[in-house]
């Protein structure tokens, strides 16, 4: 199933409401994505992937809103915002929690977790290591902290020559690139629960075809200041 919680917290974060007030909305976040799953299994569904949420601390768009000069207020392993990422943390051991409630309710569906936040911070620990030469600045937007002054599409913003030397598409998601990552980190189950190709096996062959593709698709660029 698809990322549930993220527009539900960008919203209230981008307006200026405090973590404290933000943190209220995670069990009703929670509850949604519980319900959801059960009606999948109702209606049927044996293997379920769910994703927990990304580490937001990383986020160029909250770089810029949020920058601090306290060095204490940042991650020294990743540069990221540690209370921001404390917030995801605290998602995710919530719908931890919720997932085995839900595993014991029906043991006869497998219910896999994927873990995004991990998958993602591994980047922002090692960005070379990934290919990654801008890992806190949009591929698309325009000036300020992380080029994330100017939202993409709006008057005066550009496109990066080559997105995948980005983690950030425009400030707020991420680029193909860095999905590829992620995507490889989850079939080849080093963030799965369980792992992933422990069960689907046959999960493999896609996790390879990915792993030894030579080269990534070329992506069309441009630029535009309007």
């Amino acid at each position: 199933m698809g990322e549930i919680g993220g527009n539900d917290y960008n919203e209230p974060l981008i307006q200026g409401r405090t973590v404290d007030e933000i943190r209220t909305f995670v069990p009703d976040v929670i509850s949604v994505i519980s319900s959801t799953l059960k009606v999948l299994i109702e209606l049927g569904a044996k293997t379920l992937v769910v994703p927990g949420n990304f580490a937001i601390g990383c986020v160029p768009l909250y770089l810029m809103l949020f920058q601090s000069p306290a060095s204490e207020y940042y991650d020294p392993q990743t540069g990221c915002i540690k209370w921001l990422n404390e917030f995801s943390e605290y998602h995710n051991r919530l719908l931890l929690d919720e997932l085995d409630k839900l595993r014991h309710l029906y043991p006869n569906a497998t219910i896999i977790y994927a873990d995004y936040y991990k998958a993602l911070l591994s980047i922002y620990r090692s960005p070379r290591e990934f290919g990654f030469e801008k890992p806190f600045d949009a591929c698309c937007g325009g000036g300020g902290p992380n080029n994330s002054a100017v939202p993409c599409g709006d008057p005066g913003f550009t496109v990066c020559s080559d997105p995948s030397k980005y983690v950030s598409w425009d400030g707020l998601h991420l680029t193909e690139a860095a999905y590829r990552e992620i995507a490889l980190g989850l079939l080849q189950g080093s963030y799965t629960t369980p792992s992933m190709n422990q069960v689907c096996p046959h999960i493999e062959q896609y996790a390879s075809n990915l792993r030894n593709a030579s080269s990534r698709p070329p992506v069309q660029t441009y630029s535009a200041v309007l």
